[in-house]
């Protein structure tokens, strides 16, 4: 029987909505696992919920997750917002974002993946980060929205402001809708949004952030003001100054070009949080898409990425240009379907429309549904798909024989041709799928041979522009 994809990207399972992954390799009892602490979208209308639940993969395998369940549940009666996980000694200390992130407290447990208990309030704020440094001392990095960003050390008890460090607005913030005065706190180039998140990186300081950008980026299909990047600057000192870096990862989807060299987004960006994390020897960048037709059901995304120090200082994180083995610049590292599957999903499981990361062309928003049954077959489809709607997945691996069939499956029968593409949207047809209107699953044979890794698009073509189709899952034998 055929198995469903797991560990891709979205790397928890498609039932499981966790943003602003803060990940973390912690050696507890021997064993060496990636952590991932994030807020918990299980309200569902709003923001978050009143509980965080953590993950957990090993070094060796970052598709193999498992959940340790809840670690930490409100004490206000309130959702909980982005938090933070560091270890001091033998101690983990939880920075919980209560009263939608206006409260900070810490709270501590011997394990990492919890119970935290007893909750001491901080004079931390909003999306709190926290950098226990080579030497034992202990850094916090908070702010966001319509308040400046704020680094301060702290005291041995982990809770307290180290009298005399607090540092205001090291970077300047960003201008928004709701805060549109310039109050001395704000910059439109490099501009700080929220998401605050300090790493040690080859011994220099590393401020991970969301930016949001006000200023067009056509290269990247944005035109208006936009949020969904991971940023990030570095310095000598953890209190800064803090030079340019670039951007990590943008979760807009495959970035297509027009025939100007203008980017054209495929996928609903929105809010972006997250960090960087070296797994087993490898670079990671962790952050969360959007599902859904807002912001209120995320799930948690990750990419292999390169990290380098170019000969004059400056720190590269991303996408990474080499010039004679020399870095010279870097960009957002591409939004993939693999994941942590970096050989590509293997073609010959079920994949769930939930893995694309091209939605492309729909006369409507076409978007991926939301879906919070916890089952191992659960696939999270594709709705308000329309005539001329292109639906990627970036890579998948076919190894060495050359399948003979792709199989389709929708989550009603209607009629509609699927074309199903390699390499590109509007690559070479492999397949044509002709869904009479009387069926859900149709298989076709493959008029071409694919072998290795490609990405795949599969194109809908309807005699009729008004109807809408729902893409559930698909197959290659």
């Amino acid at each position: 029987m055929k198995k469903y994809i797991k560990g891709a990207n979205p790397y928890m399972p498609l039932w499981e909505h966790v943003p602003d992954g803060e990940p973390r390799v912690f050696e507890h009892e021997g064993k060496k696992r990636v952590y991932v602490y994030g807020s918990h979208d299980i309200a569902r209308t709003r923001y978050c919920g009143n509980n965080y639940v953590v993950w957990s993969a090993p070094v060796e395998d970052l598709t193999d997750w498992i959940c340790h369940g809840v670690a930490y549940e409100t004490h206000y009666d309130s959702m909980l917002f982005a938090p933070d996980v560091v270890k001091k000694g033998d101690t983990y200390y939880m920075y919980a974002a209560e009263c939608c992130g206006s409260l900070v407290v810490v709270a501590s447990s011997k394990t990492p993946w919890g119970p935290f208990e007893n909750p001491i309030e901080t004079k931390l704020g909003f999306d709190p980060g926290v950098l226990v440094d080579d030497d034992g001392r202990v850094y916090a990095f908070w702010g966001g929205c319509a308040a400046p960003c704020y680094i301060a050390e702290l005291e041995d008890d982990m809770a307290t402001i180290k009298e005399g460090t607090l540092v205001e607005n090291p970077l300047g913030h960003s201008t928004c809708p709701w805060n549109p005065v310039d109050d001395g706190h704000i910059s439109l180039i490099d501009a700080f949004f929220e998401a605050s998140s300090p790493r040690k990186v080859m011994g220099k300081y590393v401020y991970i952030y969301s930016k949001r950008y006000e200023k067009p980026i056509p290269e990247l299909g944005i035109h208006e003001p936009n949020n969904g990047f991971l940023s990030y600057r570095f310095s000598d000192s953890p209190f800064g100054p803090y030079h340019d870096g670039g951007d990590i990862s943008f979760n807009g989807g495959e970035i297509l070009k027009d025939a100007e060299g203008n980017g054209i987004m495929t996928y609903q960006w929105g809010n972006n949080h997250g960090s960087i994390m070296e797994v087993n020897g490898k670079w990671y960048v962790f952050y969360h898409r959007q599902t859904g037709l807002n912001e209120f059901s995320r799930q948690a995304m990750m990419e292999p990425i390169e990290v380098a120090m170019g000969t004059d200082g400056k720190l590269y994180i991303g996408d990474v240009k080499f010039l004679s083995g020399e870095p010279v610049a870097s960009k957002p590292v591409e939004m993939t379907s693999q994941g942590p599957r970096i050989n590509g999903l293997d073609a010959y499981s079920w994949i769930s429309a939930g893995y694309a990361c091209h939605i492309y062309g729909s006369r409507k928003r076409a978007y991926i549904r939301p879906e919070y049954e916890e089952r191992e077959d659960l696939s999270t489809p594709i709705v308000d798909i329309t005539d001329g709607t292109t639906v990627g997945f970036r890579y998948l691996q076919f190894g060495n024989n050359t399948p003979k069939t792709v199989t389709v499956v929708l989550e009603e029968a209607k009629k509609i041709k699927v074309l199903l593409r390699i390499d590109s949207y509007k690559g070479r047809i492999a397949a044509e799928l002709d869904f009479t209107g009387k069926e859900k699953e149709l298989t076709a044979e493959l008029t071409t041979g694919i072998i290795g890794k490609h990405a795949v698009y599969f194109e809908f073509r309807s005699g009729d522009p008004n109807d809408t189709f729902i893409f559930d899952r698909f197959t290659f034998d």
